[in-house]
């Protein structure tokens, strides 16, 4: 991405009846609406507006139970449900489209059959061994450089820019908790949660791991000290957004008791395309 463009930009806007908190995302060319208050026919109005005036090919909002059908019924399309997500309460992730082929699916079918072959495998509730050699630890701000590094090794692109490690530092400075997994000499994996502590919710994200070391069991391991350290927290809702057309990030979500609850069309920029994103969601208790 060009470095004179912005590759976010979250703003609040109040209105005489609404107020919206919404991020311009630049780099996935989509507006995505994180939280509002008020009238739902105005501050859908005001929504595409938004969305029209920047370019934005995509809306989502995470609509709160009263308003989804509103939405709806203005033309949005409900793509999927975060079981859980304001406080205990669902929020329904309701979408708009300003272009064609951003709407449409190009592996839809493809995505359906490796979901069906996730659902038909066995729960792996319990907790992998750490690999001989290896340590699994927090992150700390000097880890923000190795980080880096380990995104832009793994992904030619990917929807925040991970591969910068100023940015690294500033998720850790907002709250977002980072765990990873090292051998003697490397950084073989990692994985965060972005933390919403208003509605005690968590994205589960930023999932690597070293082609050599695939297969091991890391991403369980990473995420069950994810949950722990939320739960911890008081965090009760943890979702994650993972690629349609990955089976391993699917399987691992659904092994370690995420319920699927959905896919987003061409959600985000990520590997070298616009991709369909698997929504999963658990209870943590």
């Amino acid at each position: 991405m060009p470095s004179d463009l912005p590759t976010y930009s979250n703003q609040v806007e109040n209105g005489n009846d609404y107020t919206i908190s919404f991020c311009l995302d630049f780099f996935n060319k989509r507006l995505r609406v994180d939280d509002y208050q008020g009238n739902a026919d105005v501050i859908y109005e005001r929504v595409a507006d938004i969305a029209k005036s920047n370019a934005l090919t995509k809306v989502f909002i995470k609509s709160r139970e009263d308003d989804w059908q509103t939405f709806l019924s203005k033309g949005c399309m409900l793509e999927g449900i975060y079981k859980g997500y304001f406080n205990g309460c669902d929020a329904y992730c309701m979408a708009l489209y300003n272009d064609l082929e951003r709407r449409t699916s190009d592996y839809w079918m493809e995505e359906d059959q490796i979901l069906r072959q996730v659902l038909a495998l066995p729960l792996k509730p319990d907790r992998p061994l750490v690999p001989v050699n290896c340590t699994l630890r927090i992150a700390r701000m000097k880890d923000a450089e190795p980080l880096s590094v380990l995104y832009d090794h793994i992904f030619q692109t990917y929807p925040t820019p991970m591969n910068d490690p100023l940015y690294v530092e500033k998720t850790m400075r907002e709250g977002t908790i980072h765990y990873l997994v090292e051998s003697s000499d490397q950084l073989i994996s990692a994985a965060s949660a972005e933390i919403n502590t208003a509605y005690r919710n968590a994205e589960m994200t930023d999932c690597a791991t070293l082609p050599a070391y695939r297969n091991l069991g890391l991403m369980r391991l990473l995420m069950h000290a994810l949950e722990d350290e939320l739960k911890v927290r008081r965090i009760t809702c943890a979702y994650s957004l993972s690629r349609a057309l990955s089976f391993g990030m699917n399987a691992v979500f659904y092994q370690m008791g995420y319920q699927y609850y959905g896919r987003l069309t061409k959600n985000c920029d990520i590997y070298d395309k616009f991709e369909d994103m698997n929504l999963w969601a658990k209870t943590l208790k």
